[in-house]
């Protein structure tokens, strides 16, 4: 019997049972799927992450603070950074959560305290209004720029512009708004104000700067500034290299690259699970099927078909229901993530090569879980098999 006639007699065979079938290739469709949309959100996390720090220029470095008790750098010791050969711009910083209030509509959200620098160094817009200047922050002023998402909550679609809010219970006047720059790893960027950095150093009653970032001027001497600010601080604060960091872009986007690449294959291996469950649902199936079907098997075997014409045809059977259900479950993959996309605003980054690991690993499912239920219809006696009610 040809391979051909074999094909035709399996989705004969399948389309005789069609609700069956159906409920077999169920967990092969669900499994396909599964991986291509995870993995699709997965990727397009890493490259929506890889993308954001890329904007920001691969010249930047940051320093952080993270035991103020230990290393308490003010604006002198952040000037002394700026005169290091090689840095363009700094912007310190000082930030915190705060309750923002407009009449009766209030929001937490995080605090920046910043200078005119800071647009630049962190590649900020103003879409209405807007930034800061340094007259703001010599003269340390009432002002903030609220973040986009801010801006909705506070004041709906009015223009904040020219209106005051209070934060913390003092009025601040609010001078711009910026323009939305998205969110990543659950936390947007948008759900910020920022004011004057002396303004804002009153306001957390702390006049330690716990950021700074550096703008070089160029990429290629990134790795020579950042060896002269880590020297310049170890000068400064000796023998508490524990209590700060300095890290350039490229170490970020490692790191990131690396959580992402985790998760991906994380969530890809937890969809995976779900594939090795169909193909038990198909070999649980094909099992059943020889049960059935058992003296069809030896009516064939007394008119000549041989052990190999038996094999191949539920073999056959069983890859034709995970290829059906692999084709399925790609398209069903697709659909899925662009209704994900759309609904909850994910990035998604569709890969061909995934989408096509993943139908070749349901044909091979469908190749593993078949044999064994295809060897033991071949191995059926003929005589036995026609005796059998």
């Amino acid at each position: 019997m040809g391979l051909i006639q074999s094909v035709k007699m399996a989705l004969r065979s399948i389309q005789g049972n069609k609700l069956r079938a159906f409920l077999t290739m169920l967990g092969i469709i669900i499994g396909v799927s599964s991986v291509i949309v995870l993995i699709s959100i997965g990727q397009g996390s890493s490259e929506q992450v890889t993308n954001q720090i890329n904007q920001l220029g691969t010249n930047l470095l940051t320093v952080n603070v993270m035991n103020s008790d230990s290393v308490k750098l003010t604006t002198d010791d952040v000037e002394k950074i700026r005169d290091i050969p090689g840095v363009k711009e700094i912007a310190p910083v000082v930030s915190g959560r705060v309750n923002v209030k407009n009449g009766t509509t209030s929001a937490q959200v995080s605090l920046i305290g910043a200078t005119s620098s800071y647009q630049a160094v962190r590649d900020v817009q103003a879409n209405q209004g807007r930034f800061l200047s340094d007259i703001d922050v010599a003269y340390r002023q009432k002002i903030v720029v609220l973040g986009a998402n801010t801006a909705q909550t506070l004041f709906g679609l009015d223009n904040p512009v020219g209106k005051y809010v209070q934060v913390e219970g003092t009025s601040f006047k609010v001078v711009g708004v910026l323009a939305s720059k998205g969110g990543s790893l659950g936390q947007s960027g948008d759900d910020v104000i920022i004011m004057p950095l002396s303004t804002a150093q009153r306001l957390v009653k702390n006049t330690s700067i716990q950021t700074v970032y550096i703008q070089g001027k160029n990429a290629e001497q990134v790795n020579f500034v950042m060896a002269q600010v880590e020297r310049t601080l170890a000068r400064m604060f000796p023998n508490t290299e524990d209590s700060y960091s300095v890290f350039n872009q490229q170490d970020l986007m490692e790191t990131m690259s690396s959580v992402t690449n985790t998760m991906t294959l994380m969530l890809g291996g937890i969809a995976g699970i779900s594939l090795l469950v169909g193909g038990i649902g198909i070999m649980n199936i094909m099992l059943v099927s020889v049960s059935e079907r058992t003296k069809e098997i030896g009516i064939r075997k007394a008119i000549g078909a041989k052990r190999k014409d038996i094999l191949l045809q539920f073999l056959i059977e069983s890859v034709v229901l995970s290829a059906l259900g692999g084709v399925i479950g790609v398209g069903l993959g697709f659909i899925i993530g662009k209704v994900l996309a759309t609904a909850m605003g994910l990035s998604i980054s569709y890969s061909t090569s995934v989408s096509l690991i993943s139908f070749l690993f349901s044909l091979f499912v469908g190749v593993a879980f078949g044999v064994f239920p295809a060897n033991k219809a071949a191995k059926l006696d003929p005589i036995q098999a026609l005796r059998y009610e």
